[in-house]
């Protein structure tokens, strides 16, 4: 019965959080995007956004916005998503193009290439708290996005498990940071790290956590 009351308990969830795309497409949407981002406040490392258009006829149990996720469960769910949705698609910003652009236009970048990346493209899309306006069909930005979405919430899923592959990557070029473990954020670690060997190539020179002398940072 316990069993019961959880998958009970998940389906009831998972249509509230698919209730937003649900009725988006019943407006005659037919290809919905989700989009999101990872990496948005770390120190080093690029910003990763996803874009998925999702089979609208099913919902996978355990989708949920990625922070509420443990870093197994979102492995799992990634390979499911990829496995069964429409399309996907990754874009990324490169540290050089955060401290060119800011990190708020970076992240546009990102998620605009993400966009781009899906075949066949969605007529609509749900964007993660940044307004995007250089599409051609409409998207609609909502704060928290991955906590009202189900589309949403998977592509934060995409994106998240992504970003940690990367940085992962990059562990194993600089080994003393710590990398795969705080991922690029402000842990202590990897501030300890900075201040005895300095920034590499794939640190935010215009984050003042990174650079503190740096006239004009951004973070």
């Amino acid at each position: 019965m316990d069993t019961l009351r959880k998958l009970g308990l998940e389906a009831y969830r998972l249509r509230l959080l698919r209730g937003l795309d649900d009725l988006l497409l019943s407006y005659g949407w037919t290809r919905l995007a989700g989009v999101d981002e990872a990496g948005r406040g770390c120190l080093a490392g690029p910003v990763v956004a996803a874009a998925v258009v999702l089979d609208g006829d099913h919902a996978l149990p355990g989708v949920d916005d990625s922070k509420m996720l443990r870093a197994g469960d979102r492995e799992i769910l990634s390979r499911h998503l990829q496995e069964t949705a429409v399309c996907w698609s990754i874009g990324t910003a490169s540290p050089t193009e955060i401290d060119r652009l800011n990190i708020l236009e970076a992240t546009r970048l990102a998620m605009g290439r993400a966009l781009d990346g899906l075949s066949p493209q969605p007529d609509c899309a749900v964007v993660d708290a940044v307004r995007l306006t250089a599409s051609s069909y409409p998207c609609l930005s909502l704060v928290r996005g991955d906590v009202v979405s189900y589309s949403v919430a998977c592509a934060s899923i995409l994106a998240k498990v992504e970003r940690d592959r990367l940085m992962a990557e990059l562990d194993r070029i600089y080994p003393h940071y710590g990398f795969a473990r705080h991922k690029g954020y402000a842990a202590v670690e990897h501030r300890r790290a900075l201040a005895d060997f300095g920034p590499t190539p794939e640190h935010r020179l215009t984050f003042r956590s990174v650079v503190p002398q740096v006239v004009g940072a951004t973070h």
